[in-house]
């Protein structure tokens, strides 16, 4: 391996071992036990990961499944927000316990270790790292059916640990309409297909908003590439999220799990058939 190797395979041409080696995939804490852990990427921020995630969750515990969240993304963590959920997470010599939704949803954020919720995390990648290491080995889960992973965007560092550390049993890809936003997906499979992570399939957020008076689908972003996308990489497209006020407005008091909407069932199925698996 190079002395200035990023730990970002999908950008280095180099055949060194990191590349190589099979991932070493650690086991979690002694008193968790879980049964799938499912990641939700995207290769750019802004197009609405942190939302799938937790409503991908709160589909799940509809459906009657123990679930859980950990959240990757340490230097813009925004679970805990979306679910109105705050700290200190406390925890015993044996380890840190989630803190718990309305509904039952386990969560666990470095927002909920920081005295000060506003606070930056100034960390370099290494450090960022170890700290999703620790949430998954450090922290009792419990029993848990799923554990979805809301990890930053891009191919970097902390996607790259969760892939060669936790056992994935697949990822979301959530995307927004425009064409530059396909080019960037492309990047996030074949990081997947590299570390031999199945790829469930592909969501659209942003899709359209709904004209309040006829009703009509408005394209804000023009014309949807994420058919050709997913047609280019042989993955279904699990669901076209659109632009919801009401959505918008329940995420932002912190009172996701009272969202009515169910544009994500198509997602939530595919989660669910893992356990079929």
């Amino acid at each position: 391996m190079s002395e200035e190797c990023t730990h970002d395979c999908s950008n280095c041409s180099a055949n060194c071992s990191s590349r190589n080696a099979a991932p070493q995939h650690e086991p979690p804490h002694s008193k968790s036990h879980i049964k799938k852990v499912i990641g939700v990427v995207s290769g750019k921020g802004g197009v609405g990961k942190s939302m799938t995630s937790a409503m991908l969750a709160v589909a799940m515990r509809r459906l009657g499944h123990s679930v859980g969240i950990l959240d990757a993304d340490i230097t813009g963590p925004s679970i805990p927000k979306l679910f109105g959920v705050h700290g200190p997470a406390t925890g015993t010599e044996d380890g840190i316990y989630p803190i718990q939704s309305r509904t039952g949803i386990s969560v666990m954020s470095i927002n909920l270790l920081l005295e000060d919720e506003q606070a930056p995390v100034v960390w370099r990648g290494p450090v960022i790292a170890g700290a999703v290491k620790q949430f998954w080995q450090e922290v009792i889960w419990e029993d848990v059916d799923f554990l979805f992973v809301d990890m930053p965007p891009g191919t970097g560092d902390v996607p790259l640990t969760v892939f060669q550390t936790l056992p994935v049993d697949g990822i979301l890809i959530v995307s927004s309409p425009q064409e530059l936003v396909g080019m960037i997906v492309g990047k996030a499979v074949q990081m997947a297909e590299m570390m031999k992570v199945p790829v469930l399939g592909i969501v659209e957020n942003m899709s359209y908003v709904v004209c309040p008076d006829c009703g009509r689908k408005i394209q804000v972003f023009g014309d949807s590439h994420v058919e050709q996308t997913a047609e280019r990489y042989h993955l279904p497209v699990l669901a076209k999220m659109p632009i919801d006020p009401e959505l918008a407005k329940e995420a932002d008091a912190g009172m996701i799990e009272t969202y009515a909407g169910a544009y994500l069932d198509g997602a939530a199925q595919a989660v669910a058939d893992l356990l079929k698996k």
